[in-house]
């Protein structure tokens, strides 16, 4: 049994990161590719939605960047939605009125999903694009979204999310391990059926598939769940980006992850319906493998290490994999004095990385289950 529960968590670990993209390479090259079927009109109506709170310090640079897209003006709706903000966002957004955009505002903070419910009933388009404040839109990034949605079976597209430092002059793609893995397996997603979940800075959907959320879901999980659940496909679009600057600090990019993870798996748990093999017999798998077993990888690191210590006596190979774990964690703590210290290292970030991820995913598990919900958060910016 022991032996067992070593073996079966090692390939759990390794299937979440190497397994998983591989086994979807595999299915990609025997699936049919997908074919266009226009029906729509190449450049329909739509609506961009800029939730905001608090917001002066970035609001105006957002406005002109929306106002600058590569999109015909009189086909593009920009909505800012003010989650009850209490300094100039509001003035500032009041200013660019003359130039088509439009401020909704949330009289009581109640947050980012409420305010999306509002915005989105009252929106005019026919699309909808999904945006943050603080995301920069490449200028062709509507309209790489929008021309996917020609074939009738796409409910959902997004995009992806370039990351820079705050110290960076330049809009340099992060090197990350983790942003390149996610996007590459929702890549492959897309080729086979539908990418699970989207990038909240830059997505987009059908209006008419949009359905009413509850004030804790996590919008950019939940509504692509909602829309697969109609029988829609959702696709990830390389070409459509936008940037953002990381997060101040290392904690507060930890508490992301953890707020993440929390109101990722109350999302699971109240979308099951979708993990029935029968009615979703290709999504429900990728949604295990996605999303389900990365979120039990800190479980399953702590078994490998505890069946590992229990092991050591009975082969040698044992001794070397503990061995082995021991020289991950502290090339880990090293890690993070690195970050501390503001070094770069490659040889401890990526141990690093993975264990704050799995820290924070742990933690969120613990907030799930002592009762915590996440509607309103304070951003990094602010």
């Amino acid at each position: 049994m022991t032996k067992f529960m070593f073996w079966f968590s090692m390939f759990a670990i390794f299937y979440a990161y190497l397994g998983y993209p591989i086994a979807l390479s595999i299915i990609a090259l025997f699936k049919p590719k997908q074919l266009n079927k226009p029906n729509k009109p190449k450049q329909p109506m739509v609506s961009l939605l800029i939730s905001a709170y608090n917001e002066e310090g970035i609001i105006k640079k957002k406005l002109k960047n929306a106002l600058s897209l590569d999109y015909p003006a009189n086909k593009l709706e920009i909505i800012v939605i003010s989650d009850a903000s209490e300094d100039k966002t509001d003035e500032y957004v009041k200013g660019f009125f003359g130039k088509g955009v439009r401020l909704l505002r949330q009289e009581i903070r109640q947050g980012k999903t409420t305010a999306l419910n509002m915005a989105v009933s009252q929106a005019c388009g026919e699309i909808i694009v999904f945006s943050d404040a603080n995301s920069m839109y490449d200028r062709s990034a509507i309209k790489n979204l929008v021309k996917n949605f020609k074939d009738p079976v796409i409910g959902f597209v997004t995009g992806r999310t370039k990351y820079i430092s705050r110290q960076g002059s330049s809009a340099t793609e992060s090197t990350s391990f983790y942003n390149k893995l996610e996007r590459f397996v929702k890549r492959l997603e897309s080729k086979i059926g539908s990418c699970v979940g989207a990038d909240g800075a830059i997505f987009a959907i059908r209006k008419e598939l949009y359905k009413t959320l509850k004030s804790y879901d996590i919008n950019d999980f939940v509504i692509p769940l909602k829309i697969i659940e109609q029988g829609y496909r959702g696709i990830l679009e390389n070409e459509a980006f936008c940037i953002e600057e990381t997060a101040r600090d290392i904690e507060g990019e930890f508490n992301r992850q953890v707020r993440i993870t929390n109101r990722t798996i109350r999302a699971m748990v109240n979308n099951k319906a979708l993990l029935n093999p029968i009615k979703f017999p290709l999504f429900s798998i990728e949604l295990v493998s996605h999303k389900i077993i990365k979120f039990m990888l800190p479980f399953f690191m702590v078994i490998v290490f505890v069946t590992n210590c229990f092991l050591v006596a009975t082969d040698f190979f044992y001794s070397l994999i503990l061995a082995l774990q021991v020289l991950f964690y502290i090339l880990a703590y090293w890690g993070y004095i690195d970050k501390q210290a503001q070094n770069k290292n490659r040889l401890t970030s990526m141990p690093y990385t993975f264990n704050m991820v799995s820290l924070a995913i742990l933690l969120g598990w613990i907030k799930y289950f002592s009762g915590e919900t996440y509607t309103t958060w304070t951003s990094e910016r602010v």
